[in-house]
């Protein structure tokens, strides 16, 4: 996953090893890519795992968007198949987690922005007054004025759809189809990919909660989740269409 930094001063060598060890050890954690990972752990060996800190607010807000999209956006989606449910897989005590099966987790949906969150308590720490982390799709500012963001649009990275003025907010895209032509988002229900939203964007406070809207906005989800959680969107479906919420910090061009 490519990251990029920006801040108003060069970043001390302390900080930069801060970041690059945190980064390391959340990928260490929760990547499915990783043979050592403790998600590859849980995925061979059922049995009781004590998860890191960051667990219980990341798993939280999957559980919120698990109940607001009736069960579509879930960390056990695999493509093909229907996910089981929470309640028939696992345990979760806000500390530990028991699973009665060998279980893939796939915290994409929102983990990225948790990560995105975790590296701006570093700076905001160390004292950053004016900083932009990009990590490639999840976006979050502070300090910054006028920062313009372009809506690409999925299917053309030469085409925006709009703009986003940010201000000290996150921002997270979330697109049904990658550049490759696979299927980037699937229905847990149905284990199948979505069809009717091309693409999605979220503003929120943080962003775990944008990344995690972002998807949720693909799959369909209850608007009253959005309204509690402060999440303004925009919206690309596959007939062309554009919406917007009433207070997305921003204009779509159609």
């Amino acid at each position: 996953m490519p990251w990029r930094i920006d801040s108003a001063a060069p970043l001390d060598t302390g900080l930069r090893e801060r970041i690059t060890a945190r980064i390391t050890a959340y990928d260490r954690s929760w990547s499915r890519f990783r043979a050592d990972s403790l998600v590859a752990m849980i995925a061979q060996t059922p049995g009781s795992y004590l998860l890191p800190a960051e667990a219980a607010p990341l798993l939280a807000w999957y559980a919120e968007l698990y109940a607001a999209t009736a069960g579509r956006l879930s960390p056990l989606a695999r493509a093909g198949t229907r996910a089981v449910s929470f309640a028939d897989a696992l345990a979760w005590d806000g500390e530990r987690l028991d699973t009665v099966r060998p279980l893939t987790l796939d915290t994409a949906a929102a983990g990225k922005g948790q990560l995105v969150d975790l590296v701006a308590e570093l700076l905001d720490a160390a004292g950053v007054s004016a900083w932009v982390i990009d990590a490639s799709g999840d976006l979050r500012l502070r300090g910054v004025a006028g920062f313009r963001v372009a809506l690409e649009h999925p299917g053309d990275a030469t085409q925006a759809v709009g703009v986003a003025e940010l201000g000290d907010r996150a921002l997270a895209a979330s697109a049904t189809v990658r550049r490759d032509g696979q299927a980037h988002i699937v229905d847990a229900v149905t284990g199948l990919p979505r069809a009717e939203v091309l693409a999605s964007w979220a503003v929120a406070g943080d962003a775990m909660t944008a990344d995690g809207a972002a998807t949720a906005l693909v799959l369909g989800v209850d608007e009253g989740l959005l309204t509690r959680r402060g999440v303004a969107h925009a919206r690309l479906y596959a007939d062309g269409r554009l919406e917007r919420s009433s207070d997305f910090p921003g204009e779509l061009f159609g």
